[in-house]
């Protein structure tokens, strides 16, 4: 039955399964009624039951008693996304990989087997707030040691956010590889829709293994890769080709469309180093969240999508006959693709189509490297920033060195982990001394009323590259976000229910603020989500609350575990380290 996806485990599942998932127990339990009970249909998405899209998920959660248990294997498998044929990493053999489901409130139970002969891996569930389960946060080197070739690792945690978003492989490049695959939590949005058509991944296709490009990568510039692919297929021009792996045998993602019913897209930027601007030709769409926060609705033609973000749309179907280009829409200024212009699926109004589109793009394309306007990002569940003072304001540089390769540096410290000595062990072990390249910052309470810690990322590399920046463990408030130099008493701070996200762009040349609150015990990486920057050690750690991380801990045995496995295989190991590790 490990072949089986998914198994549902409802409230009659077993106390010793149910018992294993950490505690949210600071969380208001389900006795909380936001509002009188109703059911979330087609024209009714703002409710959920006993609670809606009006309740503080931060501070209440429903407690459904339902677990859900899906088992995933780590494979390396020859496909074609794209009619090229090449050796991938998959979950399950799919690109992406298998959905994974579960409604706002359920337990999740997922069993990861890595099945590479030769390499480790971790799986992060990205934007999951973790809270209490920080060692099954995913990240080698800061939460857990890697799955080792042939081991398993049981990831366990409540999942207390809903909306759209993903899981992927932190260890190194893999994700690139095709290490990737949906998370949808269910619950309440803030408009109403007819059908959930799911996730649509958005990213760029190399046709030379990621770690081979690595090599490249970390001594020059980022390579150019050879294509993009709309929910992991694509097709590619193969005619003339000499080459034996180009099959041309790719294909576009398609859906079809009832003329006025409204559908919902999950769009998810998974790419390696890529920023699109996604469109569909003849349709105008509806905002109503960004990552795993809902957000006042706003109407577009267009949204700008970094890399690790998620914009959820619902579009009306507002044509009546034709087919239709849906556009990932690459920005050329951003970075470089062989195949910029056929990055697209097709929308169809007739299933038994089979013809392209003729349809064109009246969108103005951009040439933004950043987000969307953060006047249009305005959360539906208002929040506003407590008072923190001007000296508690951290300020992080960015530049870079070259030792040996290209090294992104904060505050003149680049990343660089231990697979076998994670951060989570050493605070287990009360090992206070952290390594340099370790890159931590702790932050702490010092009384019950300094709940907030406040970031400023500063990029004075000169370079003249966009970040998108993602922080492990929290959502954050986006204080500012602008071009030029950062300075406390002149520029504006946005402290009334400010955007917020787990992945926000530092302007090239410029800063980004950011606030979160202090709720949540555990280490948590912050990073830049280009992969290659990321290798290049474009990271930090923040170890929070560091005196009550071991009591959040609650499976030590399983970590412990996973780390003898993992020191058990690195004597044999044959691909080394050799970036930052994450």
């Amino acid at each position: 039955m490990k072949t089986t996806l998914v198994t549902l485990l409802a409230a009659f599942a077993s106390h010793s399964l149910a018992s294993a998932i950490p505690s949210t127990s600071n969380l208001v339990p389900s006795t909380f009624h936001a509002r009188q009970s109703c059911d979330n249909t087609a024209t009714s998405r703002s409710c959920w039951g006993d609670y809606s899209v009006d309740t503080d998920y931060y501070s209440v959660v429903p407690n459904t008693g339902v677990t859900r248990e899906y088992w995933l294997t780590v494979d390396n498998v020859t496909l074609s996304p794209d009619g090229y044929s090449r050796q991938v990493l998959a979950f399950n053999g799919t690109i992406p990989g298998p959905l994974i489901t579960a409604d706002w409130g359920d337990n999740l139970v997922i069993h990861v087997t890595n099945n590479l002969q030769h390499n480790g891996t971790s799986i992060h569930w990205h934007g999951i707030r973790q809270l209490n389960s920080t060692e099954y946060d995913g990240v080698p080197g800061v939460t857990q040691c890697p799955i080792s070739p042939g081991d398993t690792l049981t990831y366990k945690f409540q999942v207390t956010q809903y909306g759209s978003t993903w899981y992927h492989s932190h260890f190194s490049l893999q994700y690139g590889d095709g290490l990737q695959g949906p998370l949808i939590i269910n619950g309440p949005a803030t408009a109403d829709y007819d059908t959930d058509l799911g996730v649509l991944f958005l990213s760029d296709w190399s046709h030379i293994p990621v770690p081979e490009r690595w090599d490249v990568a970390r001594v020059g510039g980022p390579p150019t890769l050879e294509n993009g692919l709309v929910n992991g297929t694509n097709t590619y021009d193969c005619s003339g080709s000499t080459d034996a792996n180009c099959i041309g045998n790719g294909t576009k993602y398609e859906t079809t469309f009832v003329t006025g019913q409204k559908y919902r897209f999950r769009i998810i930027n998974t790419a390696v180093d890529a920023h699109f601007q996604f469109s569909i030709d003849g349709h105008n769409f509806t905002v109503i969240a960004n990552d795993l926060v809902p957000i006042v609705p706003y109407a577009a033609d267009s949204i700008l999508v970094s890399i690790g973000q998620r914009y959820d749309i619902i579009v009306e179907a507002t044509q009546t006959s034709g087919d239709y280009w849906l556009r990932a829409g690459w920005v050329s200024s951003c970075s470089l693709n062989g195949n910029t212009a056929n990055i697209t699926g097709i929308i169809r109004y007739n299933s038994n189509s089979t013809a392209d589109p003729t349809s064109t793009s009246t969108v103005t394309a951009s040439t933004s490297c950043g987000d969307e306007p953060l006047a249009s990002l305005v959360p539906y569940l208002a929040l506003d920033v407590g008072n923190f003072s001007d000296s508690s304001v951290n300020d992080e540089v960015l530049n870079f060195e070259f030792p040996d390769y290209f090294r992104w540096t904060l505050n003149g410290s680049t990343l660089y982990l231990n697979w076998s000595d994670p951060t989570t062990l050493r605070i287990f072990n009360n090992e206070s001394i952290w390594p340099t390249d370790y890159n931590v910052a702790a932050v702490d309470s010092v009384s019950s009323s300094d709940e907030w810690a406040v970031y400023v990322i500063e990029d004075d590399s000169g370079i003249g590259l966009t970040h998108p920046i993602h922080l492990h463990g929290h959502d954050f408030w986006v204080l500012a976000q602008d071009t030029g130099i950062f300075d406390i008493s002149t520029t504006t701070l946005n402290l009334v229910n400010p955007p917020r996200r787990d992945v926000a762009s530092l302007p090239a040349n410029g800063f980004l603020a950011i606030a979160f609150k202090k709720d949540n015990p555990g280490s948590w990486l912050m990073h830049c989500h280009i992969a290659w920057h990321a290798s290049e050690g474009f990271a930090m750690q923040f170890v929070e609350s560091e005196s009550s991380i071991s009591l959040t801990m609650t499976d030590t045995d399983v970590f412990d575990q996973t780390c003898a496995a993992w020191d058990a295989y690195t004597p044999t190991e044959v691909y080394l380290q050799d970036d930052s590790g994450i």
